[in-house]
């Protein structure tokens, strides 16, 4: 908890200060995410060369900050083409395999990480990421803390702590903390942002899901170890992964500029 209130501190600093300096909090912890899934990768003899992705990432979030949608995705698909040819000098053994594990690597997390740098630059920007984050963040408190006290009915073999009890804990989280924040940040209506709320809860308990997935099928507990009680930067942006586009295109709708 924490590092969870450290990590939170830091990103609404940064946000209120300067937006840029955001951006480089952003970068850095994404970026530390991109290696983690390189290294996760590599145990199962997938070699994604990190040199080419981290930089293809740089690239998609200067471009969505400072050109928009059409940049972010001209870029990606040139981070794409490059890896596709960084490959080629290693031979053709592997070459599918390799090639799938970096494309998955450009998209997850770097190209939905691109969406942050496109919402941060409206100019009510800075208010609609502390939604974003704020409401996921939601998420996992409700649900840990409805899980410990009320958990009975397991959801999913492929995480054995997550309970129905919990999700219902993180959807009504989600729905105040939602329902809060865009009537008096954005000065939209508690309905939108109850319907943020019950999407973004949705969306997270699914990205915990894809990430335990992955960990399974690659043997590992965590992807990392950098932050104490919680195991690396990719265990930690799961969620917030799973929940920026949908949160991105749901106030675009109903908090339009």
């Amino acid at each position: 908890m924490g590092v969870g209130v450290a990590l939170g501190a830091a990103v609404i600093a940064s946000l209120y200060v300067f937006k840029v300096l955001f951006l480089l909090v952003l970068v850095a912890a994404v970026g530390i995410g991109i290696v983690e899934m390189v290294r996760a990768l590599a145990t199962r003899d997938m070699r994604v060369p990190a040199v080419p992705v981290v930089a293809g990432f740089l690239v998609m979030m200067a471009a969505a900050y400072w050109g928009g949608p059409i940049w972010l995705l001209g870029s990606f698909t040139l981070t794409v083409l490059t890896l596709l040819t960084w490959r080629m000098s290693q031979g053709q053994d592997g070459y599918v395999r390799d090639v799938s594990a970096s494309v998955l690597t450009s998209v997850y997390p770097a190209l939905i990480a691109g969406f942050v740098p496109l919402m941060l630059a409206k100019p009510d920007g800075a208010d609609r990421v502390v939604i974003f984050v704020a409401v996921t963040v939601c998420s996992d408190i409700g649900g840990y803390f409805a899980g410990i006290l009320f958990g009975r009915h397991q959801m999913s073999v492929i995480s054995p702590k997550k309970t129905w009890e919990g999700f219902a804990g993180s959807v009504l989280a989600c729905v105040l903390c939602g329902a809060l924040l865009v009537r008096f940040l954005l000065e939209g209506q508690y309905w939108q942002g109850a319907v943020v709320g019950v999407v973004v809860a949705v969306c997270a308990t699914l990205g915990d899901l894809v990430e335990s997935v992955i960990k399974r099928d690659l043997g590992l507990k965590d992807m990392g170890n950098l932050l104490p009680g919680h195991g690396g930067l990719m265990d930690r942006l799961d969620s917030l992964l799973a929940t920026l586009v949908p949160v991105w295109l749901l106030l675009a709708v109903f908090v339009p500029m």
